[in-house]
């Protein structure tokens, strides 16, 4: 008996046999249980092998090539090609969106006249606004702007599969369609925000190898390419949503997606405008309670489009309380806050005491998300019933009691809380690479943006009441 080991774009060798099974039979059989890219193959000697278009019979015999590529660039505007040679498992040359029918005519003829196969497919724009990556067992990993290869480089989100389905339809409004595969395969796979494909869906699969069931675990950090993508804030509220924390309803403006939405109501109807950088850059860009225009506050605060990657509208919440929360180096968790909203806090400009019950709450909050995504950093909401999730952010500090960022200094700059965070940010900015400290004076919470600030420059830093 024949034995595949593998349905992938890749040749593949039948166990007894020994015969190659060339691409373009491989890819015919990936079409049978997935959506695969529209193709038409030919053989050295032109003559068509397989054809996969959508809205013609499977197979169909388009008589030469350019018929094959006139209809293939009417359902698709753009198509690649590629060739290989029976024998060997790589590819040969692979040519980039072709536009003309006379463009993919000359070139399948220039590569069958080298004794060539080849394959035309449809192309798919990795810079659409979609996801690739790969799911295997319980674990799903992707980024975007890239192919499913993207899981062999830094920067690559990992996901448990129930968190990153949710995550993804809360984004796209669909998850990606690989609930029919078992955990024992290995699934290539591409999200698109407009249908593509043979059978014009969102989800494209590449390829499909089983191997077998073993116990896959996702490591969840962040930033990463996805969370640059959509804006750290955003990622770390929706990842949180999808976790079934406390967040107040919020809508995404992003650069490169529709807008989309998530969290639920707090009851407020009220409306904060909070803009999203690519990374945490605490305190530097606009929050605004009431409403602002998103694109002109993007136009404004980023011109270049690098360092804000969305603005959330978000739900206000009915303030009793607010503050952070964080974990210190020796693993003790900080609440500290004031009575309403916190924008004083957080800005270093003030400190208050919270009742216990808020705090035990808040405590609560923390132990919640940190049994899914271990210590995490969180700004939070206390509306007299329950704290919410305004901002989170993955991992412990490294603060310890009054020390903000540890470490010795040949020279430790007093700055006393009243000059401001732009002040700090130019002390900062000074600094920074001299061995030189910075002691803060006044009364402000290590969890402000101002400790933000010292701990993410890697300042040996303290607070001095």
């Amino acid at each position: 008996m024949r034995k595949t080991v593998a349905i992938s774009t890749e040749t593949i060798v039948e166990a007894q046999s020994e015969q190659p099974v060339l691409k373009d039979t491989v890819l015919t059989r990936l079409a049978e249980v997935a959506n695969v890219a529209q193709f038409v193959s030919f053989g050295p000697d032109l003559k068509q092998r397989y054809a996969k278009i959508r809205k013609y019979d499977v197979d169909h015999s388009f008589g030469s090539v350019g018929a094959a590529a006139a209809a293939l660039l009417k359902s698709a505007g753009s198509v690649n090609v590629r060739s290989f040679e029976p024998n060997n498992a790589k590819s040969r040359e692979f040519i980039y969106g072709l536009t003309t029918e006379q463009q993919v005519t000359s070139e399948v003829g220039r590569l069958a006249s080298l004794g060539l196969f080849t394959i035309i497919n449809e192309t798919i724009d990795i810079n659409d606004g979609g996801v690739s990556g790969v799911a295997l067992g319980n674990l799903v990993e992707f980024a975007p702007g890239d192919t499913p290869r993207c899981v062999e480089k830094p920067g690559t989100v990992s996901l448990p599969e129930k968190i990153a389905f949710d995550l993804l339809e809360k984004v796209y409004g669909f998850p990606p369609d690989l609930s029919r595969y078992s955990t024992s395969e290995r699934v290539e796979f591409s999200l698109h925000p407009i249908r593509r494909g043979v059978k014009h869906d969102h989800t494209i699969v590449w390829e499909l190898e089983e191997v077998g069931g073993f116990e896959t675990r996702a490591e969840i950090f962040w930033p990463n390419r996805f969370s640059r993508f959509i804006g750290d804030k955003a990622f770390g509220l929706l990842l949180a949503d999808a976790l079934g924390l406390p967040i107040p309803a919020t809508k995404v403006f992003a650069r490169s997606l529709p807008p989309f939405t998530f969290g639920k109501t707090t009851g407020s109807g009220e409306t904060w405008i909070r803009t999203c950088p690519v990374e945490q850059d605490p305190g530097r860009y606009t929050t605004h309670r009431g409403w602002l225009d998103p694109f002109e506050l993007l136009a404004r605060e980023d011109p270049d489009g690098t360092k804000i990657a969305s603005v959330l509208a978000q739900e206000g919440v009915n303030a009793e309380y607010s503050g952070s929360l964080i974990v210190e180096q020796e693993g003790e968790v900080k609440v500290e806050g004031v009575p309403g909203y916190g924008d004083d806090f957080m800005l270093g400009r003030t400190i208050g005491l919270l009742p216990k019950p808020v705090k035990e709450s808040v405590f609560d909050l923390y132990r919640e998300a940190a049994e899914q995504l271990g210590p995490v950093r969180l700004e939070w909401v206390h509306d007299g019933e329950k704290p919410w999730i305004v901002q989170l952010h993955k991992g412990a500090t490294a603060s310890l009691g009054n020390t903000i960022y540890p470490g010795e200094a040949l020279v430790f700059h007093r700055f006393d809380v009243q000059e401001g965070i732009e002040s700090l940010r130019e002390l900062i900015r000074r600094v920074r690479n001299v061995d030189e400290g910075v002691i803060i004076v006044g009364e402000v919470g290590i969890t402000s943006h101002l400790g933000d600030l010292l701990r993410k420059a890697k300042i040996p830093s303290r607070i001095e009441l």
